[in-house]
């Protein structure tokens, strides 16, 4: 009897052997993440590690060679990589939760976002910038997880927005240090190999375990009980995977923009209101009272996106710094001047809203950044004049540029030299932008810059051209 009874037992564990290979081969056939037999990792899992050793890996060994601030920040990358392999995981082994537990379960993910993109705002001043840049726009596309329907676009539209500043990397370094082309390239192929391994394993959304227990409430706590669900926490708050601007008044947006088109309208008579200093009041030829003019530094809260207020209490800066003039954090400021210049320099003007300024002399280039009803005068410029993330800008050029840029900016008034007619202007994702050529002594044409394209194939290529709508 007891040898039947053991003979019995073999028979009921090969069986049940032989169900869950059957459950563990349907799972992967209609593609879910089901758990591996014996407790092994699942395809999904192999395959996200196979990117973690790959890309990553090759992203954070070029970032260590770069050193610096780069370094930081891949190991911020990497430790969120680490956060959402974990999150992966779970979801193999685990059912879908409810809503709130769910936003609860990414709200690591979150926080590893908030804390790249803010590292960046707090290195504004590093010479590695953009590589910050690159890293802080694509950095939402770990988000693709709370992305339904369609995650594999979204990770490309993420990707495609740190090709702006990588491209800046490349130009500044492809013929100098071969360490930062690697860098981009290894970077870039770690949301290429995500968007792969999306649409393998998680191709319409997040595929979540058919069978197993409901997912608990938090993504490093185990549930006190695996058989039951765990109780709802309270509600908390959504995860912050998008990047919503408050829209300004339309009143007071247009009154303000009229005052502007006022200022810049005057020509060459701008510079009579404009305040004379002195040069023992010059921050660059005075070192001492640069401790006066420069902020003072604090500890940037960990967020994605600072209060305005809190940015617009940061203290006024207008001096020179190396190479570079720095005019930052200005408000209602309308008579602020940049002279004794060199064809060497450069400007750079960050959150300065609802001002002017007139740079006098011929400088290397000037790049506006996140400002907002700003005006600018500049005399001559040898490279490129950029305008990044801005709103209602007024630009007038009095003598030469070669290069106009406009990115992601809504609102630019480009009010053209006779002498820099033949500059070429370059726009992508913006809007309301107007190009006013010289009529007379003091008349202007104005004309539209497309923002809608018509594309055909002829038969042998595609062939793009503005709609008439768009100018």
């Amino acid at each position: 009897m007891d040898g039947l009874m053991l003979r019995l037992e073999r028979a009921v564990t090969r069986l049940e052997q032989v169900s869950v290979t059957m459950q563990a081969s349907s799972g992967m056939a209609n593609g879910d993440c089901v758990n591996g037999i014996d407790g092994g990792l699942t395809q999904c899992v192999e395959a996200f590690d196979l990117l973690l050793r790959g890309p990553v890996s090759d992203y954070v060994n070029h970032s260590r060679a770069i050193g610096s601030e780069v370094e930081k920040h891949a190991e911020m990358v990497k430790d969120a990589l680490q956060t959402q392999r974990t999150f992966l995981k779970l979801v193999t082994t685990h059912q879908e939760p409810a809503q709130t537990e769910l936003q609860d379960l990414l709200k690591p993910i979150s926080d590893h976002i908030q804390e790249i993109q803010n590292f960046r705002e707090c290195n504004r001043g590093s010479s590695l910038f953009n590589h910050l840049s690159a890293v802080s726009e694509s950095i939402p596309a770990l988000g693709w997880v709370a992305v339904s329907q369609k995650p594999g676009p979204y990770v490309k539209e993420m990707n495609d927005s740190a090709t702006f500043y990588t491209n800046r990397v490349l130009k500044d370094y492809k013929d100098i240090d071969r360490h930062h082309v690697d860098w981009v390239r290894s970077y870039l192929s770690i949301w290429t190999e995500m968007q792969a391994f999306i649409k393998q394993h998680h191709t319409t959304g997040l595929v979540w375990s058919k069978s197993g227990p409901i997912a608990p409430s938090s993504l490093f706590e185990p549930p006190t009980d695996s058989s039951t669900p765990c109780p709802p926490p309270p509600p908390g708050p959504p995860p912050v995977f998008t990047d919503n601007d408050s829209q300004p008044q339309a009143g007071n947006a247009v009154a303000q923009h009229s005052a502007l088109f006022a200022q810049l309208n005057q020509g060459m008579d701008i510079t009579k209101g404009l305040k004379h200093v002195s040069d023992d009041e010059k921050t660059h030829k005075n070192p001492n009272l640069r401790s006066q003019a420069t902020p003072t530094k604090t500890k940037c809260p960990v967020t994605v996106n600072p209060p305005r207020a809190a940015v617009q209490k940061r203290a006024p800066l207008l001096g020179l710094e190396g190479k570079k003039w720095r005019v930052e954090n200005f408000e209602q400021k309308h008579d602020l001047m940049i002279e004794d210049t060199e064809l060497k320099q450069v400007v750079y003007v960050f959150n300065c809203n609802n001002s002017t300024l007139q740079i006098k002399g011929k400088i290397n280039s000037i790049i506006i950044d996140n400002c907002k009803k700003l005006g600018l005068v500049f005399e001559n410029v040898v490279g490129i004049v950029e305008i990044i993330n801005s709103k209602a800008i007024q630009v007038q050029v009095l003598g030469t540029v070669p290069t106009i840029s406009i990115n992601k900016t809504e609102g630019c008034q480009v009010y053209l030299s006779k002498d820099s007619l033949s500059c070429d202007i370059v726009s992508a994702k913006s809007s309301e932008m107007n190009i006013l050529v010289p009529e007379g002594d003091d008349d202007y044409r104005e004309f539209p810059v497309p923002e809608q394209f018509k594309t055909v194939w002829d038969g042998s290529k595609l062939v793009t051209e503005p709609t008439e709508i768009a100018g």
